[in-house]
């Protein structure tokens, strides 16, 4: 009988797995490239299988005991027509289930406790959990949603530099310094943004909140921009009585001093991060089939 879980986390810069017995004792962990579902699927197939293997290997067994443990993996584009299906189908498991990002953030950060999540990473995504009924929202990717994520700041710092090279709005230090990286020439900004990936515009989110610190006028307008989309998230999915907000991913504590005051009252520590939320819903996965099969 199954006897070991898996939680994997398959974020946009790399996918992150945890093996587990039934009790929810961590007995190995792995990691492996990106997970982006919507934007290479096989890739991110192949990076969330690796993620699992190296999680086995470390807990001491071989990859071919990926064939009798159950595993939940959390992934941003799950819910977005059949892509988290396909992701299902192929997986090696014995029983592999795939569900959004934002579920297992809600998970690790709340446990089984009522409030709000916003992850914020390459990609953005939100989750609720009131009366003990889930509604989540976001996770549309960077293209056409993703506000507030890495990839969206650098992103939109592209615009505004190309913007400012063509005269349009002013330039500040940001802008200049991304064009001096691509020699001053925008077809070369273009090239790139049209051959990037979400990571690639992720890599900027770091400059933009530094020099918003500064008081870069160009960064502080992004970074306010997407602390206003925040925000506008965050009212969809509060209520009166909402125990707690709970922010988690690399851009999380960033964004803190940018938001309203509002929130403040409301923001607690997570109790854990995705990966941990991950593992919680696998194990309650392995020891429901357990009962069943008993």
């Amino acid at each position: 009988m199954t006897e070991l879980a898996i939680g994997i986390d398959g974020g946009g810069t790399s996918c992150r797995a945890a093996v587990a017995d039934r009790s929810g004792n961590v007995i190995g962990r792995g990691k492996s490239g990106p997970a982006n579902i919507l934007s290479d699927l096989e890739s991110s197939l192949l990076n969330i299988v690796e993620s699992a293997h190296q999680a086995l290997r470390d807990a001491g067994l071989g990859a071919e005991a990926a064939s009798s443990v159950v595993s939940v993996v959390g992934v941003a584009g799950a819910n977005v027509t059949d892509y988290g299906q396909r992701i299902e189908r192929a997986l090696p498991f014995a029983e592999g289930r795939v569900v959004t990002d934002a579920l297992i953030a809600l998970q690790g950060a709340l446990g089984d406790a009522d409030g709000i999540v916003g992850a914020f990473g390459t990609g953005s995504v939100y989750n609720a959990r009131r009366d003990g009924r889930l509604n989540g929202i976001g996770g549309w990717g960077f293209v056409v949603g993703d506000q507030a994520s890495g990839a969206r700041l650098g992103r939109d710092l592209m615009e505004r530099a190309l913007l400012a090279h063509d005269r349009v709005r002013p330039a500040s230090p940001i802008t200049e310094a991304v064009m001096a990286e691509y020699g001053n020439d925008p077809e070369r900004v273009v090239e790139f943004a049209h051959s990037a990936r979400p990571t690639d515009f992720a890599r900027y989110a770091p400059a933009v909140f530094e020099h918003a610190t500064r008081g870069d006028p160009v960064a502080v307008g992004i970074v306010t921009d997407a602390a206003t989309a925040i925000g506008e998230s965050l009212e969809a999915l509060l209520w009166p009585e909402c125990p707690s907000i709970c922010l988690l991913g690399g851009l999380a504590q960033a964004y803190e001093p940018w938001l309203s005051e509002r929130y403040r009252p409301l923001l607690a520590r997570p109790k854990n991060d995705a990966l941990h939320g991950a593992v919680e819903l696998a194990v309650k996965l392995l020891n429901d089939r357990q009962r069943g099969a008993a």
